[in-house]
């Protein structure tokens, strides 16, 4: 079988969730060799992970770098972490286990993504009750996990506390976009929360283009959960070279954003979340600065 065939057989499959049996159809080939096929270019796609999934440099972003919203506040961040729950088939016995937030089989899946919408890292396979903290922890431990540049930091959410490297907002203050469309910011902790907030909603539409471009990922899975955990990877892969082809892809523009179900930032009741003295400090430095430019442009 031709190669274009068989990437072609595999893009149809994870780009709009088609079943085997159709592929088979449509290309004139037996279930099995379609099956058969998938897995190959799947192995061929996963193994161009580490070429293509890869770290930030030390360069500030030019998000950061052209914006006085952001810079040089955070000349030292190099993209925002959250996770994505995505549609899991596993054994009765432990769905209890993957249950996520809104009742369904999930993988709560680790991502780190780039200003200019390229994942950075990515780990799969966590079940949906998994706490944000617990899979960020072990990434960082992972001898081939989740390695930050030295200096540098990434943006994330409150589940994850303000520790070294990760730099989270302050907890029970405004902070989602929509919440200010009205009131401004109040304060330095408001204005703080309010640029963090505008920062990571790339971690979103991150998510919002990879479950556009590949239905696979906003569907029940119907194949091994292993093959599972493979397929988010390979995705990533494949939007990554996407970013490289075509970046002004019409998908990539339009990335949604995932809503969030409270207003203000509060820990999780179900795992404690620890922080750092150090990082509390840095954090209150780039607020306080943050607060008098903004106070003095506010009166120029």
């Amino acid at each position: 079988m031709p190669v274009t065939e068989q990437v072609l057989m595999f893009l149809h499959t994870i780009g709009h969730n088609v079943r085997f049996r159709v592929i088979a159809a449509s290309f004139h080939r037996s279930i099995e060799i379609s099956y058969r096929y998938f897995k190959i270019v799947l192995k061929a796609v996963l193994q161009l992970y580490r070429h293509v999934v890869r770290l930030p440099d030390n360069s500030t972003p030019p998000k950061i770098k052209n914006s006085r919203r952001f810079y040089p506040y955070f000349k030292d961040c190099v993209g925002a972490i959250d996770g994505t729950h995505v549609h899991a088939s596993v054994p009765i016995e432990i769905q209890g286990r993957f249950r996520g937030r809104k009742g369904g089989t999930t993988q709560n899946v680790l991502a780190a993504i780039s200003f200019d919408l390229r994942f950075t890292y990515m780990l799969a396979g966590w079940e949906g009750s998994a706490h944000d903290s617990r899979i960020l922890n072990d990434a960082l431990s992972r001898p081939r996990g989740l390695k930050i540049p030295e200096g540098k930091y990434y943006l994330g959410d409150a589940s994850y506390g303000n520790r070294p490297r990760i730099l989270s907002p302050y907890r029970s203050v405004r902070y989602h976009l929509k919440e200010f469309s009205d009131h401004p910011p109040e304060n330095a902790k408001e204005l703080f929360n309010l640029r963090h907030s505008s920062l990571r909603t790339t971690i979103e539409r991150g998510f919002g283009v990879i479950k556009k471009h590949f239905r696979v990922l906003d569907a029940e899975p119907f194949w091994s959960f292993n093959t599972q955990v493979d397929v988010v990877l390979a995705c990533g892969v494949i939007h990554n070279h996407i970013m490289g082809v075509d970046p002004n892809d019409p998908i990539m523009q339009a990335g949604t954003c995932e809503t969030e179900s409270s207003d203000r930032v509060q820990p999780s009741r179900r795992e404690a979340i620890v922080e750092s003295r150090e990082w509390n400090n840095k954090r209150d430095e780039i607020c306080q600065a943050m607060w008098a430019d903004y106070i003095i442009r506010r009166h120029a």
